[in-house]
């Protein structure tokens, strides 16, 4: 039986210096193929107008803008140090002009409904103040067949496993971080109960070894 869940953050992270040192975790993970890129694209979101909630330093939705054709992308963030580097590594990339970041919250979305084709988010659920209304909230903004993809950590994750992912953080000074995430996330059964609470029993929740996603696509009403 996983152990309790113990909040970690629902302000993002923020400060100069903790901003570069998981910019650098996340370039680690971009370059060893970690991030969910590919697993966003198996899931048939390819193409038009998407959002992704907490984009952090931005490699995700930049990786799939990179590897789509005639799509652009908004990402809610709730740090406004974590901005400013998405913007710098937007730049880098050349994308800077198919992209927008905002600031705000993905449980009150400054954005009107029905107005993506695709809504993702990699990394950022145990860290969601409200994760229902941020699921419904979510689900109003996608237009009618849009698609959702939301994948963490798993809280519940054997030992061996938490040891592995453990010693492949990089730079060291995260690994206190990782261990406090784990312990913030959610077990499948409790997203499942999430997604019931929300509205949203029609997604799939599936998981591995090392977290879960929740996957769903909206029906016309």
């Amino acid at each position: 039986m996983a152990k309790p869940r113990v909040t970690e953050t629902d302000h993002g992270i923020e400060g100069e210096f903790t901003v570069a040192i998981y910019d650098e975790f996340q370039r680690h993970m971009r370059d060893r193929g970690w991030i969910e890129t590919k697993a966003i694209l198996k899931e048939g979101i390819t193409r038009g107008r998407a959002l992704e909630i907490g984009p952090g330093p931005g490699y995700l939705g930049l990786e799939w803008l990179k590897n789509t054709d005639h799509t652009a992308l908004v990402g809610v963030e709730i740090s406004s140090d974590m901005i400013v580097v998405a913007w710098a590594n937007a730049q880098n990339y050349g994308l800077s002009e198919r992209v927008e970041y905002v600031q705000g919250s993905g449980d009150d979305l400054p954005l009107p409904e029905a107005s993506f084709d695709a809504v993702f988010a990699a990394g950022s659920l145990h860290e969601w103040a409200d994760p229902r209304a941020t699921f419904q909230e979510m689900w109003r903004v996608l237009k009618p067949g849009g698609k959702l993809f939301v994948s963490d950590l798993r809280r519940d994750m054997l030992p061996p496993v938490r040891w592995f992912l453990w010693l492949s953080t990089r730079p060291k000074a995260l690994r206190p971080g990782l261990v406090t995430s784990i312990s913030a996330s959610y077990t499948p059964a409790e997203v499942r109960e999430l997604m019931r609470g929300a509205g949203l029993e029609s997604c799939r929740v599936s998981s591995n070894p090392l977290g879960l996603t929740i996957t769903g696509q909206k029906q016309a009403s």
